[in-house]
């Protein structure tokens, strides 16, 4: 079937397919044609105009837009999507003054998720987690990375992954999937645990074929330098690139080791010396910022408009989980960029689009209207343009979503 979208006001982040990831100046560009046309073909973008170029054709599904805006859906690089439950009583404690640390040397964070999560069956985590999803996508994402790490037993590890593969056949959007077994130590003996993933776990997850990528907090009091570097080496063994959570609280030399892997993305990076940006300019390790976490958690931002100014390209992400950053909402991640961050509206809306698709290899499907990309598209309410996403904070700009070319 084939449907064509008329009467659009802006057609936004309009690119021919091959177009480098965008750096420095670059990110403050998002084409757009005014006043355009859209047609989607067996669920890709097949062409697109000016009104004044457009000829209907027979048999063809006309939608008359009336002046609304169009834009690619989001692309989010980096979540925590499958989990037991909230975990809001940390929300608590995190108002009434602990901060993230104290928290989990309470009994808190990532092994009080891991705890609950152990206890849970495959059937009802996949079933909360699809219900989640289907949220997701109703605010805008139209492509995804899950990752595993609420496991941290062979079991639940394997049963986490097992979940993002069948959200994987459950939803038609693009879902990629992160073995993070490297998220925190389950107990004192983190020898044991080490030679645990690398010896079976990792096997295990290559067998089944469950995961695109490997992960590791790389951070004081979780997994250091050396530790992160035989996991990646590792994941080399197995097919699975990096990418990788550093800097979120100190600078201990994280990044070097994951550029040296050659890592997909390093993400957090709320901490960011000048000489790891340089390291970063020479490499095509893409750097990713999570505002939601710095806002939620109440730490520092990413320097975002430091890594653009230096001409590097930025991703911005939601970092979504029951802990640190309880928002899958990148239209709020964009209005962080943009407020906490200092980004252009522009340039928060790439990292959150076209960049981002780059964070997770999926730059030929998604991130931008293309033809020949995957038709996911948000369809704005009347009167917004692309300075409403990040400055109607906490306020619905989407009027309708489409996931390859059909309403969702």
């Amino acid at each position: 079937m084939t449907k064509t979208f008329i009467n659009i006001s802006q057609l936004v982040q309009v690119r021919e397919q091959g177009t480098n990831i965008l750096r420095g100046a670059m990110m403050a560009d998002v084409p757009s044609i005014a006043n355009a046309w859209l047609k989607v073909e067996d669920g890709t973008i097949s062409d697109f105009g000016t009104m004044d170029t457009f000829q209907p054709e027979g048999g063809e599904e006309v939608i008359d837009l009336k002046g609304r805006m169009v834009t690619p859906t989001f692309v989010d690089s980096h979540t925590h999507l499958v989990f037991a439950e909230d975990r809001d009583e940390e929300y608590v404690m995190k108002i009434k003054g602990m901060d993230y640390q104290s928290i989990a040397e309470a009994g808190g964070g990532i092994l009080n998720s891991a705890r609950k999560l152990q206890r849970m069956s495959l059937e009802e985590l996949t079933e909360r987690a699809a219900v989640r999803l289907n949220e997701v996508i109703r605010s805008g994402t139209g492509a995804i990375e899950i990752k595993s790490g609420y496991g941290l037993t062979m079991e639940a590890e394997i049963k986490m992954l097992q979940v993002i593969s069948r959200l994987s056949e459950i939803f038609t959007i693009p879902i990629k999937t992160t073995f993070l077994g490297a998220h925190a130590f389950p107990d004192r003996d983190q020898e044991k645990y080490m030679n645990t993933m690398i010896q079976e776990m990792l096997p295990e997850v290559y067998s089944q074929q469950l995961a695109d990528y490997i992960d590791c907090f790389c951070e004081e009091g979780y997994y250091t330098v050396e530790q992160m570097d035989r996991i990646l080496e590792a994941g080399e063994k197995f097919d699975l690139k990096g990418k990788v959570h550093v800097n979120q609280f100190n600078s201990i030399g994280g990044i070097e080791k994951a550029i040296e892997h050659g890592a997909v993305s390093v993400d957090h990076l709320e901490v960011l010396t000048d000489e790891e940006i340089s390291l970063l300019k020479d490499s095509d390790t893409i750097p990713v910022a999570l505002p939601g976490c710095s806002f939620f958690i109440r730490i520092p931002y990413t320097p975002g408009r430091k890594i653009i100014d230096n001409g590097l390209p930025l991703v911005i992400a939601s970092d979504f989980n029951p802990g640190s950053a309880p928002s899958f909402n990148l239209s709020f991640a964009n209005s962080l960029g943009c407020l906490k961050m200092g980004l252009q509206p522009e340039e928060a809306f790439n990292a959150t689009t076209f960049n981002a698709a780059f964070a997770l290899e999926l730059e030929s499907e998604v991130g931008s209207i293309t033809k020949g990309k995957r038709a996911n598209f948000i369809i704005a309410k009347a009167g917004k343009n692309l300075n409403s996403i990040s400055y109607n904070f906490g306020v619905d700009w989407i009027d309708e979503v489409y996931i390859s070319g059909d309403k969702f």
